[in-house]
């Protein structure tokens, strides 16, 4: 059977790529599920039906149980397997029953293929928590469940997870790949230091990076064949803070052919590991050509990018021009909000597509989300606890790692970041501000707003006024005292 690679556009259009851009008929695809609604009545408040053509799944890894209203089919409650011909069987079953609209739970990777293949038939998917999703009525089977998240979903009560179109999907994919890749990297970086040191070789002292080209120039020498210590310190770039001297003293070492066999291993994995990162940021740079290509046309064409200019380490650059792509995605550039650098705006792009503001009512609800909101407990007024809840989200740790280094920077942000710092502590001034970000970055998006960095300073002058203000005053009552002081001696 052919494979159909598809782009979801929620309130556009769907595309199929196979291997071109062809515009999906609008006509099949399914009205977007609505919300509750609450109808006043002679009793009181009523929940309506507002999702009549409703269909509840109940995933796991060998079958999926399927549920429709009871006067679709005689069977209304099935069980399918979880081949790709059962997927199949599950669509046609549910365009003979009439469905338009499908709610399921998020269990692991399984619900994934059946997702995208309900999402090619035309039906509007709706992917909720499973923690959200607890049957409360009866003992829990997979009948029971399926019929539940079906009840659910039809009353409009089941809240939809966020998930981004599937170009956006796969350039997600490709850069968690590659997270995962740099932290094999690092790996192999720290067995050649342990390598290394076994020898006593002791060049990570005197050479703050040994990966650098001082660094890498004498590892590839010692890899090579060379033992003179002479010859190895005279390869380091003369820019080093180390003197030749002190570089020659710390390659002195008990040379074992065995772990100079293993470091050369690892020396290779890690080249190896560089070289695959750079397939991987080409092919992103051809999917996000491909995404633009099938954006609906009714988007407005962004202006010219103004660069920022930021400096970026040498050391797992991106190799692609992702500024410039990400504001052709976004019509703003990212890059001008202190602490987003290249590396975060390459994951941002795949884990959020072009269009994540429209999945989302506000800014709270976004970082809400990101898991960047506490999760307040109010019980008879007062309030319980205000902790983050212990999940992972891939956004919130981006913006978390721009926060942080946020310490010294000179911006508002980096004012923002030492305010809170002092009162609460470096963890919660790393959340505040990851906040932070993530409301600029709604904001901007949202309203095609670049990133006004005056604003702040405006917001900064104010505050230093008042601070100003208060010195003023415990000054006075201390000249009071002083003054009082001197009149009764």
């Amino acid at each position: 059977m052919e494979e159909y690679f598809i782009l979801t556009c929620r309130d556009f259009q769907t595309f199929f790529i196979h291997p071109q851009i062809i515009l999906f008929d609008m006509a099949k695809i399914a009205k977007k599920a609505e919300k509750a609604k609450k109808i006043k009545t002679g009793k009181g408040l009523k929940l309506d039906v507002v999702n009549p053509n409703a269909a509840g799944i109940d995933v796991s890894s060998t079958e999926m149980q399927v549920c429709v209203p009871e006067d679709r089919d005689d069977d209304h409650n099935r069980c399918f397997g979880t081949f790709t011909c059962d997927l199949h069987q599950i669509s046609a079953w549910l365009t003979a029953c009439r469905i338009d609209t499908v709610a399921m739970e998020s269990t692991g990777i399984y619900w994934i293929p059946l997702y995208m293949r309900l999402l090619a038939d035309g039906f509007d998917v709706l992917l909720g928590n499973a923690k959200a999703i607890k049957n409360i009525a009866e003992k829990s089977t997979d009948e029971v469940d399926a019929e539940w998240i079906m009840l659910l979903h039809s009353y409009g009560l089941i809240k939809a997870s966020f998930q981004p179109c599937n170009f956006a999907r796969d350039i997600r994919n490709l850069t968690r790949h590659r997270d995962n890749l740099l932290r094999t990297a690092s790996k192999e970086v720290l067995r050649m230091q342990k390598y290394m040191g076994l020898m006593n070789i002791k060049l990570p002292n005197v050479i703050s990076d040994i990966l650098g080209k001082s660094g890498q120039d004498i590892i590839s020498a010692i890899i090579k064949g060379e033992r003179d210590p002479k010859k190895l310190a005279l390869l380091a770039d003369p820019r080093c803070k180390a003197t030749v001297k002190e570089i020659e003293k710390s390659l002195e070492a008990n040379w074992d052919e065995n772990l100079i066999f293993m470091l050369k291993q690892c020396w290779q994995l890690y080249h190896y590991t560089q070289a695959q990162m750079v397939e991987i940021e080409k092919q992103v740079e051809t999917l996000i050509g491909k995404y633009k290509a099938g954006l609906p046309q009714e988007m407005p064409v962004p202006s010219e990018c103004k660069r920022c200019n930021k400096s970026e380490s040498p050391k797992n650059k991106i190799s692609i021009d992702i500024e410039q792509y990400a504001h052709e995605l976004w019509g703003v550039n990212l890059m001008k909000i202190p602490g987003i650098k290249k590396g975060s705006l390459f994951r941002l792009v795949g884990e959020l597509g072009h269009d994540f503001v429209s999945k989302f009512d506000s800014y709270k609800n976004f970082c809400n989300w990101a898991n960047l909101v506490p999760n307040n407990k109010i019980s008879g007024g007062k309030l319980l606890s205000s902790k983050l809840p212990k999940r992972k989200n891939p956004v919130g740790q981006i913006l978390r790692v721009a926060a942080s280094s946020l310490q010294n920077e000179k911006s508002s942000l980096g004012i923002y970041f030492r305010k809170i710092q002092a009162k609460k502590g470096r963890g919660d001034a790393v959340v505040a501000t990851a906040n932070k970000i993530g409301r600029i970055i709604y904001t901007m998006v949202k309203n095609k707003t670049e990133y006004d960095a005056s604003l702040g300073q405006e917001k900064q002058l104010e505050i230093l006024k008042k601070k100003v203000k208060r010195a003023q005053k415990e000054l006075d009552k201390l000249q009071k005292k002083a003054s009082a002081c001197e009149k009764e001696n």
